[in-house]
């Protein structure tokens, strides 16, 4: 057991010197945002974060995935703003209601393929109860629906995308710990870090669409 915890430290440390490199800070987010949002010649809503005073603005990285997710699905739909807790049902029946509401869901939030939580903090100074809380509130959501999965046979995807390197790695290194203890216990499918989400957005929102036709071809 001894050499089994050992091997897994190092290989979590082995992570973390990825995931340095991955996050961006604010000033790189919004460049990333403003070329994105320039090349697919964007013009819908863009999400604005929840700040006051010259803090407020877009929210960079719900934007990226918004927008990534949103070319990529093609005429499916997705709910880039929860309003509603995430339901599944079985012929018509309701089977679990996690107890959160979601940042998005593929294709809605009843019974979805696919949700996923958004974690940048660009602004903060510091790294406070607010963020930590976020960390278990996301785990919890996992437990839920590893759970639901074990126990009822439905696998909706859970992913986490994060950044800001000053939040991430300068005060909180130790919960990015947590999101990879999260993603090897079960409790996430991937988590995506910094300027990963560029790259592998457009190839999870593709695979959605895929499970998704799967699923509709099944019904009929």
């Amino acid at each position: 057991m001894v050499e089994v915890v050992c091997e897994y430290l190092n290989y979590r440390q082995t992570c973390l010197k990825q995931i340095e490199h991955l996050l961006m800070d604010k000033k790189r987010a919004k460049a990333a945002f403003d070329a994105l949002k320039a090349k697919l010649r964007w013009t819908g809503r863009v999400a604005q974060n929840k700040q006051k005073g010259d803090k407020a603005g877009p929210a960079y990285l719900t934007g990226i995935v918004n927008m990534l997710v949103q070319s990529n699905i093609g005429t499916a739909t997705f709910d880039k703003d929860p309003q509603s807790l995430t339901t599944f049902t079985r012929d018509g029946c309701p089977v679990r209601t996690l107890t959160r509401r979601l940042d998005g869901a593929f294709p809605s939030t009843v019974n979805p393929i696919a949700v996923w939580e958004i974690k940048e903090y660009y602004n903060s100074k510091t790294f406070g109860s607010r963020v930590a809380g976020g960390v278990y509130e996301t785990i919890l959501d996992g437990i839920e629906l590893k759970e639901l999965r074990d126990s009822e046979g439905v696998h909706c995807r859970h992913y986490i995308f994060v950044d800001d390197h000053h939040t991430w790695w300068n005060q909180g290194r130790s919960y990015l710990c947590r999101f990879i203890d999260a993603l090897h216990l079960g409790y996430a499918d991937e988590v995506l870090f910094g300027r990963e989400v560029l790259d592998e957005t457009p190839r999870l929102a593709k695979e959605w669409v895929a499970l998704h036709k799967a699923r509709l071809d099944m019904t009929k």
